[in-house]
């Protein structure tokens, strides 16, 4: 399902808000204002690491209805350098997407990508994966660079525990977080038409997620990020800290669930009352032949494609599925063409983009429940039911 035409998508407002348009039950659509334009929620934002949303040109990412793409501070601080991209115009300008960009502060890469890290009280040392070369990141620091690069929403620097973990370890990091995110909203300050969310952390105890959820609550900040789940937990775990966090985050504010997630992980978190999304998933998934659709995950690496001349989906809004068969999308990932991830990644973001699309219609005609059971009847209908 795509959007109906919307005027208002490119609308521009010199000062960043949130209105909550509609609900039903806990699920909630919506508009974010920002300066470039606005963010249709429940929003799922492609994930634009270095400046690219892989395999993809920026007006495709466009034109399949994504209102806001990601970059990554870690990744960009390492190469080409903030102060460079500030040198050349800002992100919007380098990487020729001029609507919203939304930038995650670097903590989660640095805990899991960095060499030889250390966290201290005033921030993070660490050596590039790229090139070993010695680097610090403390709040100020990220929240300059998110700056430089010009993002409209910003995060704060926090520190993300890999799960499980001790009660004691999950506490120690989610009270340096908030204490990271004084600091952070202090480096902030007044940036007029730009946001600073602040990120719940707390791991998989929901009394540290509450305590989390509300000291950043007092802050009165823009917005409100859960961090620290998608992380290992079963999907029980992280749906139950979901229901704990946003019953004290403030209703009036966008809520964004960092690195999340699976098309299943969407539709059950906007029925818990979630704005916004990024993942790698649907990209990363491209690259590797494995494409989404509306009845679930299809593998091109299989043999049982090599001869099936049906498309992937002659329903899908995206050429790409209905245009191309079976047996050519497995010949170019068997043959390791570049082709193969770019035709992919372009029916994964097509297939994630019409999903929110459908969220949001269902919950403006106050069908979520009948739309939740439809998504979820042709998932397990699974792809044989094109046969």
């Amino acid at each position: 399902m795509t959007d109906a035409p919307d005027p208002h998508r490119d609308a521009r407002s010199d000062a960043f808000g949130f209105t909550l348009l509609d609900t039903d039950g806990a699920a909630r659509t919506g508009a974010v204002a920002t300066t470039r334009g606005t963010i249709r929620t429940p929003a799922f934002m492609p994930v634009g690491t270095a400046g690219t949303v892989k395999a993809m040109y920026m007006d495709q990412v466009r034109g399949l209805g994504a209102d806001v793409i990601l970059g990554n501070v870690y990744h960009l601080m390492l190469r080409p350098g903030a102060e460079r991209v500030a040198r050349l115009g800002g992100l919007h300008a380098f990487s020729g997407w001029p609507w919203p960009i939304l930038t995650d502060s670097g903590g989660f890469q640095v805990m899991s990508l960095a060499k030889l890290r250390k966290v201290t009280e005033r921030g993070v040392t660490f050596r590039s994966h790229v090139d070993g070369s010695a680097h610090e990141l403390t709040p100020e620091r990220a929240v300059e660079i998110q700056g430089l690069l010009g993002s409209d929403i910003q995060m704060q620097l926090d520190e993300c525990v890999a799960l499980p973990a001790t009660s004691d370890e999950v506490e120690r990091a989610m009270q340096l977080s908030l204490r990271w995110a004084e600091r952070s909203k202090a480096a902030f300050g007044t940036q007029e038409g730009r946001a600073l969310f602040g990120i719940v952390q707390g791991g998989d105890q929901p009394k540290l997620r509450e305590q989390s959820a509300s000291a950043l609550r007092a802050m009165d900040l823009k917005g409100y990020s859960i961090g620290g789940l998608a992380v290992g937990e079963p999907q029980a775990v992280m749906l139950e800290m979901i229901e704990a966090t946003n019953a004290v985050l403030p209703a009036e504010k966008p809520r964004y669930l960092m690195g999340v997630g699976t098309p299943e992980d969407i539709v059950e978190a906007v029925a818990r009352g979630i704005d916004m999304f990024d993942c790698v998933m649907p990209t990363r998934a491209g690259r590797h032949g494995l494409a989404y659709t509306r009845f679930g995950k299809v593998n091109l690496k299989n043999a049982r494609h090599a001869d099936d001349q049906r498309p992937l989906d002659p329903a899908s809004s995206c050429l790409a599925a209905r245009d191309y068969s079976r047996a050519y999308l497995h010949h170019l990932v068997k043959s390791g063409e570049l082709l193969a991830g770019m035709l992919l990644t372009w029916i994964n973001l097509a297939y994630y983009q019409d999903l929110m699309a459908g969220l949001r219609a269902s919950i403006r005609e106050r069908r979520f429940a009948a739309f939740r059971d439809e998504v979820r009847s042709e998932w397990e209908r699974g792809d044989e039911a094109l046969a």
